[in-house]
């Protein structure tokens, strides 16, 4: 999984970092969009590249597995500020200790099972987000994922926040019980967006906590996100899982 380290992107960077708020945390993904052909092949790879990162103990890298159904694998990573981004990437770390025939061996092979990798910057917002018990991440026993996308444009970027806060304002006074974490598109994502990220243990509980949602709200639940489809320039569902298996974090 490759950074993007240009001095050019670094300096940009650099210049936005004061625009992020203390109520966002940041998160660098990378996300490689697998054939469908390939998938148990890329997880066969993969899997490999776990066994020799777990049995090196890096300690300076750590990632989350998101993946989706259309074959997305995505790789989330807590980033402290941009200037991490100029670091030594985790590969160039197990290169060291493992070999880089080793290393380049792995990734040549898992190379094979995609055509386009992404690499973007993700913030979470705390102002936006529902999660009246504490914010997380990974709700224990829930790793299945429903990924609202909502992308918006310079001149209504205003009008789609204050629809979004209407919808946290909602969901607190009914006391609602479908939590859900609120994410803002960043620099290198194909174009702006809010991300609203939902999870349950499968698609039945799913379906379980969204029937009850609507029979706590009412209509006001679709009269305000209808508020919020509006005027947004256009809406994105994915469905996906939080796989453990294929995350690391050192022990």
């Amino acid at each position: 999984m490759k950074v993007l380290k240009t001095t050019i992107m670094l300096a940009i960077m650099l210049l936005l970092t004061p625009m992020i708020s203390n109520a966002q945390d940041m998160y660098y993904v990378h996300e490689d969009v697998v054939k469908p052909s390939k998938v148990m092949e890329y997880e066969g790879v993969l899997q490999e590249l776990l066994t020799l990162v777990n049995k090196h103990k890096l300690e300076d890298t750590r990632w989350i597995t998101l993946v989706s159904n259309n074959s997305h694998y995505s790789y989330i990573s807590p980033l402290a500020n941009m200037a991490e981004l100029d670091k030594p990437s985790f590969v160039a770390q197990l290169a060291e200790k493992a070999g880089k025939e080793v290393v380049s061996d792995i990734f040549n092979r898992m190379n094979t099972c995609y055509d386009t990798e992404l690499d973007y910057i993700l913030t979470l917002d705390k102002d936006l987000t529902y999660m009246p018990n504490g914010i997380t991440q990974t709700p224990e026993g829930e790793n299945y994922r429903n990924n609202h996308l909502f992308y918006i444009s310079p001149s209504n970027r205003s009008v789609v926040k204050e629809k979004m806060k209407a919808v946290k304002t909602l969901f607190e006074s009914k006391g609602s019980k479908m939590y859900y974490r609120v994410y803002k598109s960043g620099f290198g994502t194909a174009g702006e967006y809010y991300m609203v990220a939902v999870a349950a243990k499968d698609a039945e509980d799913m379906e379980k906590k969204s029937k009850a949602n609507e029979a706590l709200m009412g209509k006001e639940l679709q009269e305000t996100l209808n508020q919020l489809y509006f005027n947004s320039l256009r809406y994105e569902k994915l469905e996906g899982d939080i796989r453990p298996d294929l995350s690391y974090s050192p022990k």
